[in-house]
């Protein structure tokens, strides 16, 4: 392979790209250290987060001015440029000062195909108060060849210092970005750099960087990364690798320590609470040319498997797929669950079979480890059926195993479950085993994370004439997902955000449930209040 360097610089999004992780909160040291390394490790340009109108949190690199990120910029390096992002309507020129030499040198614009027109005139103002403007179209696989050249003649015009290729959902393969880079190296400007930015969806990023450093041309180059892949979902480039590959195979030019401590120093707490990367749904949502919300969406619902997702994905309309539409990705998820049955004969039996009986339900939180002699007391003084949420304990007495959750329900098919034992499914499942009943009767839209296994036993309880219930394993979910549940085998993988999402909503169903029945917490539970639970 025959490689130049000379003509290709390095773009770091750590600050930018990364920050969707964790919401942007790096905190202001960290931010300023992560600066600084990237600095130290001789990075050609340094993204340092998004410029956002009114922004005031000094932990976030979401700034709401070019000031905010100069007070971060205590050891800048002539030799670098520093940039920052805007994403097109989120800051106007006006709150953008002057270019002056203190704060950032360069500003990325990133804009959909009908916000050309009013980006360009922002890039055009900003070049003209001195600042490097980028210019980075979202989904430039989306345009077609003569989109792209009309686009190209804008940009002819303008004289950016860059146009960038962006992959955004993850799926160019070699012969893509060769044909895309291409065309644009024959209409652009010569003096105006070709950026390509990548994400991993399908494990491309790295292979697809070493194509471009393979091209012979005199144009200039940027490739852009982030340490340890830092990204949403499947993440992007890692710095730490393209940079060693550069290094081993062109020139040493960058330092890799640095980067490596940013890892060590920064980022592996953060990976440890929400972890990126490649995974099966990320691989779904490129395969079938979706954004990648549609499956992290589908993803921290915890209820599907993977099959699941992708016939979801493939109910996508070609022009739905490369915005994501929360709304959208919501109705064809419950349209997918919902299956409905007449459950009236079904629910007359369980009514009768919970009748006269207390009631334990046991969700699979891991209390049920540490608290077994409070529920061992709750048994021998009550009598009651005992209940089970998508799981099969071993350590207690079941007498009902409630199911209403696919990806459980198929984990379960490989357990030797006794033939006493009642199953309840929920028609979502379209299971011929056991006692099923409504899916739909069982959820509310008014909530998001209303089809919680949890709730919707207890609503089929209440259903079934129950005003009293004791409660076992509702833990709650952390941020930590190993200590979520009592069997490793159903631990999920699920965002932060999802995570504080599902607490608060199942929180609030739980309080109108109490409104219309006895709850007591056995164990220990974020949901509960502390009056919640009365001396058993």
């Amino acid at each position: 392979m025959i490689l130049k360097m000379n003509n290709t610089a390095l773009l770091d999004c750590t600050l930018r790209d990364g920050g969707y992780v964790n919401h942007f909160h790096f905190g202001r040291q960290t931010i300023t250290k992560i600066i600084d390394k990237l600095t130290e490790a001789k990075i050609d340009i340094i993204e340092c987060g998004f410029l956002i109108s009114g922004k005031k949190d000094p932990d976030a690199s979401l700034f709401g001015s070019v000031e905010d990120i100069g007070r971060h910029l205590n050891r800048k390096d002539s030799a670098i440029m520093y940039v920052a992002m805007i994403a097109y309507g989120d800051i106007s020129n006006d709150e953008i000062s002057v270019y002056d030499g203190s704060s950032i040198d360069g500003i990325r614009i990133t804009f959909h195909e009908h916000e050309i027109e009013p980006a360009f005139l922002l890039g055009e103002q900003l070049k003209n108060k001195g600042y490097q403007v980028f210019m980075q179209p979202v989904g430039t696989m989306s345009y077609s060849d003569l989109q792209l050249i009309h686009l190209i003649e804008k940009i002819n015009q303008l004289k950016p210092f860059a146009f960038y290729l962006v992959d955004t959902l993850g799926t160019m393969y070699k012969n893509d970005l060769l044909r895309m880079f291409y065309l644009v190296d024959h209409n652009l400007d010569g003096g105006i750099a070709v950026g390509f930015h990548s994400h991993n969806n399908l494990q491309l990023s790295f292979s697809n960087a070493q194509e471009l450093l393979e091209i012979q041309t005199s144009r200039k180059i940027i490739i852009d990364s982030s340490v340890f892949g830092m990204g949403r979902g499947a993440g992007n480039l890692c710095t730490e690798l393209i940079t060693r590959f550069i290094n081993d195979n062109l020139t040493k030019r960058y330092q890799i320590t640095p980067l490596l401590e940013i890892v060590d120093e920064h980022l592996n707490k953060i990976f440890s609470v929400t972890p990126w990367g490649y995974s099966v749904p990320y691989y779904l949502a490129a395969a079938n040319g979706c954004h990648p919300n549609y499956s992290s969406y589908l993803l921290n619902k915890q209820t599907l498997t993977v099959t699941s997702i992708n016939a979801i994905l493939k109910k996508l309309s070609p022009d739905q797929r490369h915005l994501f539409d929360r709304e959208l990705i919501q109705s064809l998820y419950q349209e997918f669950q919902e299956y409905d049955i007449d459950d009236s004969k079904v629910l007359e039996n369980l009514t009768n079979r919970f009748s006269g009986h207390s009631i334990l339900v046991l969700a699979p939180g891991k209390t049920l480890l540490s608290h077994q002699k409070e529920i061992q007391q709750v048994i021998s003084s009550q009598a009651p059926i005992v209940v089970s949420i998508n799981f099969f304990p071993q350590y207690f007495p079941v007498n009902v195993l409630f199911v209403s959750n696919s990806k459980r329900f198929q984990q379960l098919e490989h357990i030797n479950i006794p033939k006493e034992l009642t199953v309840i499914a929920t028609s979502n499942l379209k299971s011929s085993i056991g006692e099923v009943v409504n899916y739909s009767g069982l959820v509310d839209e008014a909530y998001e994370e209303s089809d919680n296994s949890g709730i919707m036993c207890l609503k089929l309880l209440k259903k079934c004439g129950v005003n009293e219930a004791y409660l076992a394993g509702f833990d709650g979910f952390t941020i930590h997902n190993q200590a979520n549940y009592t069997e490793d085998s159903l631990i999920n993988r699920v965002e932060r955000e999802a995570l504080i999402k599902k607490n608060a909503a199942v929180t609030e169903q739980i309080r109108n449930l109490q409104k219309k029945m006895k709850l007591h917490f056995v164990t220990p539970s974020l949901y509960q209040k502390e009056d919640d639970n009365e001396a058993l």
